[in-house]
This record gives C-alpha cells, structure tokens and sequence, in this order.
C-alpha cells in the first residue's frame, strides 16, 4: 500500500507535465511573435470558409462582431474555452489581451458608415431623411411594383414677340418724336439761311457803296461783288466790311430764333425772343471825342447798364427824358449832357420815333472794355479799351426786310454824326476828370498786388545780381557787394525818421 501511492503521484505528474510544456510553448511563442493578434482572426476566417464550404449560413457581419465581443466562436455557437474551444486556444487568448491591454481597441460596424444620412442637420432644405422619403414615396402611386415618375406642369409663358402694334406705342412714339425734331431741323435750318440771303440781297448795293471791301472774314479771297454771310452756326451769320473813313471796320451779325432746335422753339412759346440784327463798328482814335452815351428801351437799358463796365462806370440815367429830348419808350444814359442833345438831332430822334418798333439800343462810347468782370487781384492793368458804335435791331416779325434798309443808312449817319461832334472845354475837362478818378480807383484796388508782383522783381534782380557775382572768381567784387548788401538790410531796418525845418523867429 505504501508503494502504490508514491507510484500514483509520479503518473499524475508526468500526466501534466506535457500540458505545463504545451503551454509554456505557446506562451513564449505569443511573446515573440508581433503578429500574433492577426492569426487568431485569420483562424476565424478559415472556421467561417470551412462552414460555408460544408454548407452552412455564415453569420452576419453585425451579429459575428457582438459575438466576438462576447466571447463566442461564431462557426460553433459556443462561448471559448468553455466547450467550443481547447484550453490552449483560450490560453492564448487570455496571454494576447494581457499583452494588448493598452491598445484601444475599436470595433466599427458597417452600420454606422451610413449614420449621416439619417441625420436632419446634414441636409438642410432637403425633403428629409431616407426613412421620410420612403415614407413619402409610400403614397405615390406605383407601375408595376415601381414609382411612378412625377407629372411636370409647365406654365404657360407668354410670347415675348406680339404681333399687335399697340403694344409698341412707346417706340412709336420716340421714332415720331425723332423723325419731327429731324424735320423740324432741315425746315428751320433753311429758313434761317433764306432770311440771312434776303437781307443781303437787299442791302448789298448800300455796302458796296459805302465800303471798299464786303465779305472779307480773312481766311477767303472775295473775287468782284461776290460775297455772302459766314455761317458761324445754324442761326447765326457774319459779314465784316472795311474800306471806309472814320472807321476801321464794322460787324454785321444776324442773330435768328434757333429754329432748327424744336426744344428751343417750344421755349420760345412761353418766353418769346425775336431775330436781331447787331452792327459793330470800331471807330478811328481820332475819329471820336472821350464821351459814353447809349440811348436803348427801357428794358434793355436796364440790362446794359449792369452789364457792360463803360455804361457802369461812367454813365447815370437821365431823368425824364422822354419829355426833354422827345424820345417816348426809350431811356437815356449819358456821361455829359452836352453830348445826348449833340447826338439826339432832329434826324436822330424821328427815327427813333419813326422805327421804335424795330431799334433796340444804339451805344457809343470811347472806353469799351466790354461786360464787367469779376474783380481779380492779379490783375495789374486795364482791360483794353476800343471806341465803337453799337446798334441793335429788331428783325420785322412777318419778315419784310425792306423795311430795315433805313436803320443801316441811320448807321451811316451816325458814323458821321460822331466825327463831326467836338466837345467844348468844360466838357473835356469833365471827361478827363471821370477818367482819372476811375483810373485811380483802379490803381487802388490793385495797390496790393502791385507791390508784392514789384517785390518779386526786386527779388528776382537781386538773386540774379548775386548769381552773377558768385559766377566771377573775383573776390575783391565779392568783398564788395556783400559789404553794399550788409548796407542795405542795415538801411532798411533802421526806423524811419522824418526831418523837420524850424525858422528861426
């Protein structure tokens, strides 16, 4: 008996030794081999190919993962190490989650790769998620088995291209707008040359008598008595004629209605203006004494003498002149009253009376600078003065330019009239006293800018004095001029002093 349980002990050890072996082995290999975790899903994936081989389902994705994570072979059904695997597998299993204990271990189901459809923030806007959609589809109505396609309705857009005219009666009416202004151009264009033409023709034998050269605008040669007006624009025509005493040259400028422009038409309807007939004419130096006199409508008198210098300057309204020199619906404005009865002849004032209708202003005067100016101190002289004759008529409304032949033979006589007038002393001396205190005032406005531009000389020959001593390798001149520069800045510092003479008693 005591032999037979010491030989017990040794067949019970020597039964686990070879399982201790196995073991140990299999622990050691697990240790060495780095892919170790790999083959053990490699062996699950030859289970599930030997079951599917020998016929069986294999499991679902979804429902191997759980099992997996449960512990579970899925070829078998059976928890590992509990029956459905050896002890060493269960072993090794145990040894690989040891050694990988730190390792986060993420299993993802093939579900969750589809997550963000079901998601409503990821589609804004849209009809919603899969699940609504199939929910929505569910209604519709179906060809066998499938969805039938949606019914499109296509509205009913109108033909942008009609064939009624009235729809065009904007346009219509622009292309009539634009076709009239065009007319209106071509007819008012040629009647204002008409009027130009007529007028010239009439008075062309009282030019040619009264100047040597009709016609000439400077850029054409005029050949024998073949001249007419220079077109300086659609409603407005020159002549310039020279060759006569007593005068230098004259201007004759029709100024017409601009009745090639219908916008300016339409105005005139409300605000109605007249063609006009100016005639300038500049007058010899010695041709006329120092005097301004105008005589013009009520109405353009006041205009003139705001706007034009001499009339301001040297000119005042006389009083009452209608019943002193018999010229009813005009205004005189004169320098010396000597000079409206010298001017204002029997002659003169039956045509005034005689064609009231037709003269707008007749002006004379020796210092015509033209309208004044704003004040500008940089300016350091007088704006050139001329001595001219300006006449200004009205043309006749139904267009009987005969009836104008008079106004430029008056013209003519004017002319005359001014050369043969002579002022007495007290008259002159009038005339130059007005001059120089208007000259005076002048010099004062400019006093100012006078001496700064006279400063600016001074300076302006000082540094060119200097540059020219520095030029010179001379350095006695040098010496010299620094010590006359020192003088005067000296000179002009020092206050100034005033010497007063006392007599003795």
């Amino acid at each position: 008996m005591r032999l037979l349980l010491p030989l017990a002990a040794v067949l019970a050890l020597l039964c686990l030794v070879p399982q201790f072996v196995v073991a140990q082995g299999g622990a050691d290999n697990g240790e060495d081999n780095d892919f170790a975790e790999f083959e053990d899903f490699d062996d699950d994936e030859f289970v599930m190919g030997e079951t599917h081989q020998a016929g069986q389902q294999p499991p679902a994705p979804a429902q191997a993962g759980a099992e997996a994570r449960q512990g579970i072979d899925p070829a078998k059904g059976q928890p590992k190490g509990a029956g459905g695997a050896s002890p060493q597998d269960s072993e090794d299993f145990m040894e690989i989650d040891d050694d990988h204990a730190d390792d986060d271990g993420i299993v993802e189901d093939e579900d969750s790769e589809f997550e963000h459809f079901q998601d409503e923030e990821e589609f804004e806007g849209f009809a919603g998620t899969i699940g609504e959609q199939d929910e929505l589809r569910e209604g519709e109505p179906t060809v066998g088995g499938k969805h039938a396609e949606p019914k499109l309705t296509i509205p009913k857009v109108p033909i942008h291209f009609r064939t009624h005219w009235d729809s065009y009666w904007m346009e219509m009416l622009m292309l009539a707008g634009l076709m009239a202004y065009f007319a209106n151009y071509l007819v008012g264009n040629k009647k204002n040359s008409a009027i130009a033409n007529q007028w010239l023709s009439i008075h062309r034998s009282l030019l040619e008598d009264n100047f040597a050269l009709v016609g000439d605008d400077g850029k054409k040669e005029t050949e024998g008595s073949t001249f007419s007006f220079n077109k300086e624009s659609e409603s407005v025509y020159t002549l310039w004629c020279s060759g006569r005493t007593c005068c230098e040259g004259m201007l004759v400028e029709l100024k017409m209605i601009k009745r090639q422009d219908l916008v300016s038409l339409i105005a005139g309807i409300m605000k109605p203006v007249q063609d006009q007939l100016h005639i300038k004419v500049e007058l010899s130096p010695d041709s006329m004494d120092n005097f301004v006199f105008c005589v013009a409508s009520r109405k353009q008198a006041t205009k003139m003498f705001k706007e034009l210098n001499d009339l301001n300057k040297f000119c005042c309204l006389v009083s009452k002149a209608e019943d002193k020199y018999g010229v009813p619906g005009f205004a005189v404005l004169s320098e010396i009253a000597e000079v409206s009865s010298s001017v204002l002849d029997g002659r003169i004032v039956a045509a005034l009376n005689k064609y009231s209708h037709l003269i707008d202003y007749i002006h004379l005067s020796d210092q015509y600078s033209g309208p004044i100016q704003q004040e500008d101190p940089n300016q350091l002289k007088r704006p050139e003065v001329k001595r001219i004759l300006h006449c200004g008529f009205n043309v006749p409304v139904k267009g009987d330019l005969e009836e104008m032949k008079p106004l430029l033979i008056l013209v003519f006589y004017l002319m005359d009239r001014v050369r043969r007038l002579k002022l007495s002393k007290e008259a002159k001396a009038k005339s130059d006293k007005n001059r120089a205190a208007v000259e005076e005032e002048f010099m004062k406005s400019t006093h100012q800018a006078r001496a700064e531009a006279a400063a600016v000389r001074r300076e302006e020959k000082r540094k060119a004095e200097k540059e020219k001593i520095l030029a010179e390798e001379d350095p006695e001149k040098q010496r010299r001029w620094e010590k006359k520069e020192q003088k005067r800045q000296l000179k002009k510092q020092a206050p100034k002093m005033k010497q007063l003479s006392i007599k003795a008693l």
